[in-house]
């Protein structure tokens, strides 16, 4: 069970990391939504994953900070 548990992970994971790229591309999907949540999945199972979905998240932070206004 825990074998078909992880193997449905990493291929709904994979799945939605094409879905994203393809979404990248056409104006109707989120493509970045579909990127994040595909490595949200595939970051319990591998180390790759983990660190891209880091980045991302410092990035985001970064972003966020940038466009605060200064008080």
């Amino acid at each position: 069970m825990a074998q078909a548990a992880r193997l449905a992970r990493i291929i709904g994971g994979f799945g939605l990391v094409i879905l994203g790229v393809i979404g990248l591309f056409l104006p109707v999907l989120q493509g970045i939504a579909f990127i994040l949540l595909g490595l949200l999945l595939l970051s319990r199972e591998f180390h790759w994953a983990r660190r891209l979905l880091d980045w991302a998240k410092q990035k985001w932070s970064g972003a966020r900070a940038a466009a605060q206004p200064e008080k």
